[in-house]
């Protein structure tokens, strides 16, 4: 059923927040629903978006490509999340490619609502300028990581960071699975090198796996690895 932005509970997490009950009305009135299915694309990077996504079910990675052709991945957004903003407010291509990692929900927002609320409601442009200023806080982390973690400093970052924000299945496994280049793409290194680290981190007692599935075993000693200990 087509869910009304003004009863969602998902825009308690995003800027939607600072929207007026009027206003909230309008762009329910313009929003679409779509369903992504895993490993299909919301966006690309290059893409001349037209509105905004709010990620109301499923979790979707962003990424840049790099000179070398391999993705970097910068987030995961998840639900409550707002993907594009940035770029329509700017008015410019995304410098993100958004792509489903699981089934999801997302609801589309023509631009023309968030630039008229961004025009006429200074509560809602703090919040806008509120999240902005958190990516931007976000993806200054992941230079200083990429530029000054070892690779397995940031692995164990990865996996403490995967069981703190999805948390773990009934088996005690990440509740997110991510395939093993995702793994790589998030750290940042070679997929075979992500492979390699993954086993030695089973043999060390950190962490376990079946098929796809990686739980972790010694958090303390995971976050001591993490840490540079």
């Amino acid at each position: 059923m087509e869910s009304r932005c003004e009863n969602c509970i998902i825009r308690q997490f995003n800027s939607l927040r600072a929207m007026s009950k009027d206003e909230l009305k309008k762009v329910s009135d313009s929003k679409t629903s779509k369903t992504i299915k895993k490993g299909e694309p919301i966006f690309e990077e290059g893409d001349k978006l037209n509105g905004v996504y709010c990620v109301r079910d499923g979790v979707s990675k962003l990424s840049k490509l790099s000179a070398n052709g391999k993705d970097q991945i910068v987030k995961l957004a998840t639900k409550g999340e707002v993907l594009g903003q940035r770029s329509v407010i700017s008015e410019e291509s995304t410098n993100l490619s958004a792509v489903a990692i699981d089934d999801m929900e997302v609801c589309f927002i023509p631009k023309e609502s968030i630039n008229n609320t961004l025009q006429k409601n200074p509560n809602f442009t703090l919040e806008v300028l509120r999240h902005m200023a958190h990516d931007l806080k976000e993806a200054d982390d992941v230079i200083v990581n990429i530029s000054q973690k070892t690779v397995k400093q940031r692995m164990a970052e990865a996996f403490l960071y995967l069981k703190n924000n999805f948390g773990e299945d009934e088996d005690g496994f990440l509740a997110l699975t991510l395939t093993r280049e995702d793994i790589s793409n998030v750290v940042g290194t070679a997929t075979e090198s992500a492979i390699r680290i993954i086993s030695e981190f089973k043999k060390k007692g950190l962490i376990h796996a079946s098929g796809k599935k990686i739980g972790i075993k010694d958090e303390r000693k995971l976050l001591e690895m993490a840490e540079g200990f």
